[in-house]
């Protein structure tokens, strides 16, 4: 029964593969920038002025490097990172997800909007719940040790799959060495889906939708069930923000697109 179950698994993680569709889309989108953002408008916070940190972009091989780099830089640890972003490679997303996890961040969905430039060197923000969170990038929002989803936000899964492939996936035709290679990935997936506490019933889910059709949109039970979800709001009421210094050089961003 065991090995039974161990083959159906594999074989159903074959359709769960190493790259997004948004990463073989023509208009090659941004690939994800951090950056810090201090809450505004001033008059209204005053000293309790929130911070956090926008992720923005697809998730791409050079992504977790950069997050790297800028958590050199900056002082992440338990801060709050708000996700907007189209997916992308699966192998960048894990190792983001695992740094995030070590810097135990708490982790949602939003966009953060710049608001106009008040005459000072900081700029401030907004975070509105008017965002998605597509593909790879669920299982980054499941790295937060704390973990958000606002209702108006938008979480949709489905197969992950070969990236130049995506756009033929009924019709191509696909390697021995290419299945091998998902098959490995998968397992390192599923392995880190453990490791975050998230439900298999996650994986599961985005089985069922091929890159063909809609993307399955989660909603608030199964953002619970899956728990995806875990605490009712982004930032304790009250709290005043972390001392966090703001400068304004330019963001930290990846620099090429992967398939992997």
């Amino acid at each position: 029964m065991k090995r039974f179950l161990a083959t159906a698994l594999a074989f159903a993680f074959l359709a769960l593969s190493i790259g997004s569709p948004s990463t073989a889309r023509d208009d090659k989108p941004a690939p994800m920038r951090f950056e810090w953002r201090l809450e505004g408008p001033a008059e209204q916070c005053g000293a309790h002025c929130r911070t956090w940190i926008s992720a923005t972009g697809v998730i791409t091989e050079d992504t977790a490097r950069a997050f790297e780099a800028f958590a050199r830089a900056n002082n992440v640890r338990g801060a709050r990172l708000v996700l907007d972003s189209e997916g992308g490679s699966v192998l960048s997303a894990m190792a983001l997800g695992r740094a995030i996890r070590n810097f135990e961040m708490t982790t949602t969905v939003g966009r953060t909007t710049l608001l106009p430039s008040g005459g000072n060197n900081v700029p401030r923000a907004t975070i509105t719940p008017n965002a998605s969170c597509e593909s790879m990038c669920a299982f980054i929002l499941l790295a937060g040790t704390r973990r958000y989803v606002p209702t108006e936000a938008r979480v949709l899964v489905h197969q992950i799959w070969l990236g130049a492939k995506s756009k033929r996936a009924r019709e191509t035709s696909y390697t021995a060495d290419e299945l091998q290679l998902v098959q490995r990935d998968v397992g390192r997936l599923v392995r880190y889906t453990a490791e975050m506490g998230g439900s298999m019933e996650l994986i599961e889910t985005a089985l069922r939708v091929p890159p063909w059709e809609p993307m399955h949109r989660l909603n608030a039970d199964e953002l619970r069930r899956m728990k995806i979800t875990t605490v009712d709001r982004l930032f304790e009421q009250d709290a005043p923000a972390p001392a966090v210094a703001i400068t304004t050089p330019g963001p930290i961003t990846t620099s090429a697109q992967g398939q992997r």
